[in-house]
């Protein structure tokens, strides 16, 4: 960086948990390789698992590529047993009430010290770090980490654009760019039926901040939803996908900084992986949230014993697994607590992936080439099937929105499983997933369309950096 220019400072605020944390991690990890100083902040509860799976304390600064990464963590002021964890509504305030003052506090210290921050970038369910970045006239950006399409469905709820479903009509078919959803495939908390009614304010919370933001983050790539992307940029929003960011080659590599926050013995999993055949195993996992009702848990084993694939499933509790499931299967089947997704995603031994569909796995198969059977249960998942199944071409609808309720049986279980992986389907979906992968890795490398999206943001940012270091 010549010596004119003043240096990039970027702030990352996390709202605390995991899937929130790994991708705006991911996102600031880019930057840094890129040569900004990204000082990443959530809370010290949150925090513990990075520090115990990396190694690191709080404070730490990390090399990266060209630049470095430091995290900042602060204590949220609740005891780790309060009730108040219990309730996300009740946190969710404490915690605006607690991070703004945080947030403030360290803008202002970082001023002090002639090391001002250039640009603070957050996560939804906390826009009040916009109202802080406006306080102190800091620019700002916002990452939405779900797709480009979802961003549109709430795009379009907040400024009633389009029919949504209400009370008095909870079953009308959503209009969107060059696709229709069905009342069963918007996001849950758009739907009427949806029983968090204040999780979904705090993502149009974030709506509203959008003409005041330099941007808004997407984590996909240009070539996967070009229609969407061009119609957010047609309402005057300038929106960056610079997605799969787990997969940019500037971060693969560049530290020793873990993209899983738990410490588990990877090598076990990965040498289980490397003694299947190519294309054989079936990776099953929910993600770190969704809890399947026992009845279903139980549906699956069976489709995946009846069916005889080899299987490889992530599932914290083991309990409820059927008796004598673990010693039927053993050899062809192993069940962990954890697994390194990306990696295993990446071995080519897995043949398709049963997903709960959150955004995360979402883009980590289609970049990974991994053809999908769908189980959607909350949140954009519904959405994220729809496309998965019916746009991207690489998956099989096996399980429908949680709202329905409707349990799964073992036999469509095995009949879907037997689809995914042998046969005419098996190779149009792997076909499918392939092109896709490859479109991924187009976009990442070096002066593909994510890549120049974030050349973009960081030259924004320099310029508007520079103006603010010289009234210092």
């Amino acid at each position: 960086m010549a010596s004119n220019e003043a240096p990039i400072q970027i702030l990352l605020v996390s709202y605390p948990s995991y899937g929130h944390i790994n991708s705006l991690l991911k996102l600031g990890k880019c930057l840094a390789a890129k040569g900004s100083s990204v000082i990443f902040t959530t809370t010290q509860k949150a925090g513990k698992d990075m520090e115990t799976a990396n190694n690191i304390t709080n404070k730490t600064t990390t090399p990266i590529g060209k630049g470095f990464l430091t995290f900042d963590l602060f204590d949220d002021g609740l005891k780790d047993d309060d009730p108040m964890r219990t309730s996300l509504g009740d946190y969710t305030s404490q915690l605006e009430h607690v991070g703004k003052l945080y947030v403030s506090q360290l803008i202002k210290n970082h001023a002090e010290s002639k090391t001002p921050i250039s640009c603070i970038i957050n996560n939804i369910f906390i826009s009040w770090v916009c109202d802080v970045a406006t306080e102190h006239k800091i620019p700002f950006a916002i990452l939405f980490n779900e797709s480009s399409a979802v961003f549109t469905c709430y795009y379009n709820y907040f400024h009633k654009l389009v029919p949504f479903p209400s009370k008095t009509e909870p079953c009308i078919d959503v209009q969107l760019p060059s696709v229709v959803l069905k009342h069963s495939e918007i996001p849950v908390l758009l739907h009427p039926s949806n029983t968090y009614p204040f999780l979904g304010p705090l993502i149009l919370g974030q709506i509203k901040n959008l003409s005041k933001a330099l941007c808004v983050f997407v984590d996909t790539y240009e070539e996967l939803e070009p229609d969407f992307i061009d119609y957010i940029s047609e309402k005057s929003i300038i929106i960056r996908p610079i997605g799969p960011v787990f997969n940019n080659p500037n971060i693969i590599g560049a530290s020793n900084i873990r993209r899983d926050f738990v410490k588990t013995d990877d090598s076990t999993i990965i040498e289980w992986l490397n003694s299947k055949p190519k294309g054989s195993v079936v990776y099953v996992s929910f993600g770190t949230i969704v809890q399947l009702p026992p009845e279903q848990v139980n549906e699956i084993a069976y489709g995946l014993l009846n069916s005889q694939v080899t299987f490889l499933w992530a599932k914290k509790k083991h309990d409820d697994l059927p008796h004598g499931f673990l010693e039927e299967t053993s050899g062809r089947g192993k069940v962990v607590k954890w697994s390194p997704q990306e990696q295993v995603l990446a071995h080519p031994s897995v043949a398709c992936f049963i997903t709960h569909c959150g955004w995360n796995s979402t883009i980590e198969s289609l970049a990974s080439g991994v053809p999908v059977l769908t189980f959607p249960v909350f949140g954009d998942q519904p959405t994220n099937a729809k496309f998965l199944v019916d746009v991207f071409g690489v998956g099989i609808r096996l399980g429908y929105s949680g709202a329905e309720n409707r349990l799964i049986t073992r036999d469509e279980v095995k009949k879907c499983l037997l689809e995914a992986t042998t046969g005419e389907k098996a190779e149009e979906l792997k076909k499918n997933a392939i092109k896709w992968k490859k479109a991924a890795e187009d976009a990442v490398a070096v002066g593909g369309s994510s890549d120049r999206y974030l050349d973009a943001f960081i030259e924004e940012v320099a310029k508007q950096g520079a103006v603010n270091f010289q009234k210092i």
